[in-house]
């Protein structure tokens, strides 16, 4: 299993939003190529960057800032947030990112989706269900739709997708801990590849994660508090 570090970008900065609530927002970095950087110094193999105001605007805003940290990680990153067509997608990929995440746009457009794992090929796709309550949220978590997380999952399956990354928001940015029975729940779903996110605040919980057969345990919040000690979680799933 991969320990992915979160980079969240609004406003050019690295900031963690609680339950993806633009309105409590914490800063932590004003140089998020830093923190990439400091993050693949202590062993990362993978970045995970959202722009948090193209998820909002419906298009990239960030874009300078993720060209710079995919250009400059000398590792994998994907990268998600206001891409909902396949040339912003494309773009993002021609900037260095490996892996494209879709949220609201495999929601309300599945053929999005379907298109994206067709031209792309299915392991440059992420499909992000980032679940309220167990409904989907989209347009950057502002709105729930009536579409399940787990119906997306199987929707999406039949038309290509191969990697989902499952975030409960009302544990995001919380460290409290991860959803552990709705994870559970869709690893034995039709997701062939699942990463999961929100609210992994220990190492126990990553070492769990990994048990589970996760494919990757996205972590946000914990490294920067230093309730994770990045290297030691990386250590620990190897």
């Amino acid at each position: 299993m991969e320990v992915i570090p979160a980079i969240d970008i609004r406003g050019g900065r690295c900031v963690q939003l609680y339950q993806g609530d633009y309105g409590r927002e914490t800063v932590f970095s004003d140089d998020p190529v830093e923190v990439a950087s400091r993050w693949t110094a202590l062993g990362a193999k993978r970045i995970h960057v959202v722009d948090l105001d193209g998820a909002r605007a419906g298009a990239p805003v960030n874009l300078e800032v993720v060209s710079r940290i995919a250009k400059s990680a000398g590792v994998p990153v994907q990268v998600g947030g206001g891409i909902r067509n396949i040339e912003t997608a494309k773009a993002v990929l021609a900037m260095g990112a490996d892996r494209v995440m879709i949220g609201t746009a495999a929601v309300e457009d599945p053929e999005v989706a379907r298109g994206l794992c067709s031209e792309l090929g299915p392991h440059a796709v992420v499909i992000s269900v980032d679940a309220r309550g167990g409904y989907v949220a989209v347009k950057g978590w502002t709105d729930t739709s009536s579409v399940k997380a787990a119906d997306l999952i199987s929707d999406l399956s039949k038309v290509g997708a191969r990697r989902f990354m499952y975030t409960d928001i009302a544990r995001d940015g919380t460290l409290t801990e991860p959803n552990f029975p709705a994870i559970e729940a869709l690893l034995s779903s039709d997701a062939e590849y699942l990463l999961a996110a929100g609210g992994i605040s220990t190492l126990d919980h990553i070492t769990r994660l990994a048990e589970l057969g996760v494919e990757g345990a996205i972590v946000g919040t914990a490294i920067y508090t230093g309730d994770v000690d990045l290297r030691q979680a990386i250590e620990a799933v190897r």
